[in-house]
């Protein structure tokens, strides 16, 4: 009877320790997204942020009238986007240096839902099915925020993100040659290339008086920049969009602008609030959710390149939070969904930015272009905007995969095939689903290992290491600034995030060693891992050399140039190699 009362008492105290659970679990969310870190920083670099902010502005100008134009929302859409993205996302994001705005993989999905919402009486697209869908995508991802969903954009594979970035690449380039030729919308890509009589009778030649200067001048910049130092300040889409717009107002060419849509439609004027149509939640929750996947995977490994340039990592639940915001914002005031932007998070950064106020003031400033320079963003030709688009497209193309295509292992080179066409030919969430569904399948013995913890990263000290000549005194061994990195067990994108913060907690070294001696296995995502991981070493001028005794590792890392981009002089097949190599970088006698 007595055992009876404990069990009984024990049961009764269940409930209440999981509602202390799930207390605990929402009281962390919630301070992990707060952005009081955010408000705390922003008069720490002023000077400096706001020159980055500006000049980031400069950019996203010409991108946020481009994506806006190519979401068939209309260019002061994009404009908007990059306001809310901008001032919201930088004032709640997770990433220091981020800049939210349109991107180009979230104009693409917006223009397959103008696509699938239409009026019927009219059947022009329904303006307010696509801001609805926005604000409500904005809920998730704030919903996801909390859930701690943020945290598995570390685990996509590598040919997963390759195959996405080179499909949308492929969208973006293919779905602006009408407007470069000036052939009227509505012309399929395969109709235009498929016959050839149509498509030479069509060309404006107008269109290409503008759209050829533009395109000529986004790709010779370049090279004018190394010939003159002081043209690298400037971004090349800004002077293609000013020589662009200058021909056809000075030859007054009759061809399409930008204020041709801008008064298309009386619902579209500045400052319109675009109040969500939630009694529509059933037909409006499925592609709410696919652009709150595409939002969180898009802003996410943006935030994963700015982490890899500054070394500060950034916080992923509250950059989910971040755009969940600015995503509301910006389908209450009609702008298309935000995402943080890589081209642009990469010029913050090297504008000198160093807190969220850079993204604030870039904000502001497209909110005063808007205001009171719509006449100059109406007079810019569509042409123009298209050659933008069209050198962007090849920019976004993975080029860090498609020189080693064939080389790939044949599990990468499926999944990054699979995910290109699907990606092009259905839908950009479809395949980044079905990608990261066939590497699970096919890695679910390496998952598996990892989910028992069979295996254990390593930090070692060098004195402890094989590495460590038994010749020298430990005294002298230990105060050697060298750490020793040991990874285990199958290294692929299930396992690289557990290595990466095993070595965040190392201790300060000058020279880190990588030991391959226990990894059995390496893939595409676990390969540039650790070149990421070297690259972002240099940067701190740490030294890093690499350990590969196993002969089906190294053949791995050859094919995909691994060992010559990170230096054959730091790839070392033996111990005694390495030993030899620290004796005579530290001057130490046998």
């Amino acid at each position: 009877m007595v055992r009876g009362n404990k069990v009984l008492k024990n049961i009764n105290k269940i409930p209440y320790t999981i509602i202390r659970q799930i207390i605990i679990f929402f009281s962390n969310r919630l301070k992990e997204i707060n952005p009081w870190q955010n408000f705390k920083l922003l008069h720490t670099n002023i000077k400096n942020d706001i020159i980055a902010g500006i000049t980031v502005a400069i950019i996203a100008l010409p991108l946020a009238l481009a994506f806006g134009e190519m979401s068939q929302l209309g260019p002061e859409a994009g404009m908007w986007s990059a306001i809310a993205g901008g001032i919201i996302g930088g004032l709640f994001g997770g990433c220091l240096f981020g800049v939210s705005g349109p991107t180009a993989p979230m104009a693409s999905q917006i223009t397959v839902f103008m696509g699938a919402f239409i009026i019927g009486t009219s059947n022009q697209p329904d303006i307010l099915a696509a801001f609805s869908i926005i604000f409500l995508s904005g809920l998730i991802l704030i919903g996801m925020s909390i859930l701690n969903i943020s945290k598995f954009i570390h685990y996509i594979p590598y040919s997963v993100i390759g195959g996405f970035m080179c499909g949308i690449g492929m969208i973006i380039s293919t779905s602006q040659i009408t407007t470069f030729l000036g052939i009227k919308d509505g012309i399929s890509i395969y109709e235009l290339l498929t016959n050839y009589n149509f498509t030479l009778q069509n060309i404006n030649i107008e269109s290409l008086y503008v759209s050829i200067p533009s395109l000529l001048i986004i790709f010779i910049w370049p090279k004018l920049e190394k010939l003159y130092k002081s043209l690298s300040k400037i971004p090349s889409p800004f002077i293609a969009l000013i020589i662009g717009s200058s021909i056809a107002y000075f030859l007054n060419l009759d061809i399409s602008y930008i204020g041709d849509k801008m008064n298309i439609s009386n619902q579209k004027k500045a400052f319109s609030i675009y109040i969500p149509h939630l009694h529509r939640l059933n037909e409006f929750i499925g592609p709410a959710f696919a652009l709150a996947g595409l939002a969180i995977l898009d802003s996410l490994l943006s935030c994963k390149v700015a982490d890899n340039m500054t070394g500060i990592r950034h916080n992923s639940n509250r950059e989910t939070f971040g755009q969940g915001m600015a995503n509301m914002a910006a389908g209450l005031f009609g702008g298309i969904s935000t995402a943080t932007a890589t081209t642009q998070t990469v010029g913050n950064v090297s504008f000198g930015a160093k807190t969220p106020l850079a993204t604030i003031i870039k904000g502001l400033t497209m909110l005063a272009i808007l205001s009171g320079l719509g006449f100059l963003v109406a007079a810019i030709p569509n042409a123009c905007l298209a050659a933008i688009l069209f050198k962007l497209g090849f920019d976004i193309l993975d080029y860090r995969i498609l020189p080693i295509i064939k080389k790939l292992p044949k599990i990468d080179i499926l999944i990054f095939t699979i995910v290109f066409f699907i990606t092009i030919y259905k839908d950009l969430m479809i395949a980044v689903a079905i990608g990261i569904f066939i590497a699970s399948i096919l890695s679910i013995k390496n998952i598996s290992l990892i989910l028992k913890s069979t295996y254990t990263h390593k930090n070692i000290k060098f004195s402890k290491s094989i590495f460590a000549p038994s010749e020298i005194s430990l005294e002298k061994l230990n105060r050697l600034p060298i750490q020793v990195l040991q990874p285990q067990g199958p290294l692929f994108f299930g396992s690289i995030e557990s290595l990466l913060k095993i070595y965040s907690t190392n201790s300060k070294h000058k020279l880190l060693i990588l030991d391959l001696s226990f990894t059995t296995m390496i893939d595409l995502s676990g390969t540039y891992a650790l070149e990421d991981l070297i690259n972002l070493l240099k940067t701190k001028k740490i030294k890093v050399f690499t350990f590969c005794p196993n002969s089906k590792i190294q053949d791995v890392l050859k094919r995909l140039n691994f060992i010559t981009h990170c230096g054959n002089n730091n790839f070392f097949f033996s111990k005694k190699s390495i030993i030899t190599n620290i004796l005579k970088q530290y001057n130490i006698d046998n």
